[in-house]
């Protein structure tokens, strides 16, 4: 019992201390934390913003590796948040980003196109999202992105999966072990729409995940991608594994969303 309850201590000390790092990540900055329809959300605001009120809207993980963000904060664009990650991407998760799209143009000016970052779970709203609303988007950057959820949480091919996030994600989706798999309303099926309107998209990955493997998401949703004309660009991590995600020198990424931006102009 003692030795358990140590193991717990332990556990609670480190969940805080990884909030508590993700929390500070951003104080030189005015940061407004607020619930939107029973969703945590966060704005990050820039010191100086840009004339053009760009934005970027990060999907997952608040806080983690935010180098791209720091960047582009120094570039006076907007960091924005919404916690749907129990949603996995469905079509409530969808109706809930378009809400909160207007929300942040109508209220805070932004830009009515905004550039899209989905870490992990993050890529399936982001491509769902996106392909529903490609006059919105100015490029999407997804690092490690799940693109079929049978691949995570569902481990049905060569990942691990998750069984826990795997009951939530089928409920989520009223879907069963036996209707999932004929399932196609995935990133690797949705990101057509986004190629055929041009939208850039580049995916960083590690060739070693053995969690979300790229084999089965980014290698998948690219060739798809390409057939339908569309460009996308790929930074393969070698060696490395889900984690960590981005790059120590977020440039790449930096640049590619910079370009993006110019060339819709």
């Amino acid at each position: 019992m003692k030795k358990k309850t140590t193991i717990l201590i332990l556990l609670t000390i480190l969940i805080a201390a990884t909030s508590c790092r993700n929390d500070e990540v951003f104080t030189e900055y005015k940061i407004k934390e607020f619930s939107f329809k029973g969703h945590d959300a966060k704005i990050v605001f820039p010191q100086e913003q840009n004339q053009n009120n760009y934005w970027i809207w990060r999907a997952r993980f608040w806080g983690h590796e935010p180098q791209v963000d720091k960047a582009l904060l120094e570039k006076g664009f907007h960091v924005v948040y919404i916690d749907v990650s129990n949603l996995f991407g469905n079509h409530e998760a969808v109706d809930l980003w378009n809400d909160f799209y207007t929300f942040c143009v109508s209220k805070y000016d932004l830009n009515k196109k905004v550039v899209l970052e989905g870490m992990s779970r993050g890529g399936l709203i982001v491509y769902n999202w996106a392909s529903q609303n490609t006059n919105k988007v100015f490029c999407i950057y997804a690092d490690a992105p799940v693109c079929d959820i049978k691949s995570w949480p569902g481990g049905m091919f060569n990942g691990k999966g998750s069984p826990k996030a795997w009951e939530i994600c089928l409920d989520a989706y009223e879907l069963d072990t036996i209707s999932v798999k004929k399932f196609e309303d995935i990133p690797i099926n949705n990101c057509v729409n986004i190629a055929k309107r041009d939208i850039p998209v580049m995916h960083v990955f590690g060739d070693s995940d053995k969690l979300v493997p790229h084999k089965e998401n980014t290698a998948l949703l690219a060739e798809k991608f390409e057939d339908a004309g569309g460009t996308i660009q790929l930074i393969r991590k070698k060696g490395v594994a889900h984690h960590p995600h981005s790059l120590v020198n977020p440039k790449p990424i930096v640049d590619f969303i910079i370009k993006s931006i110019e060339d819709k102009k």
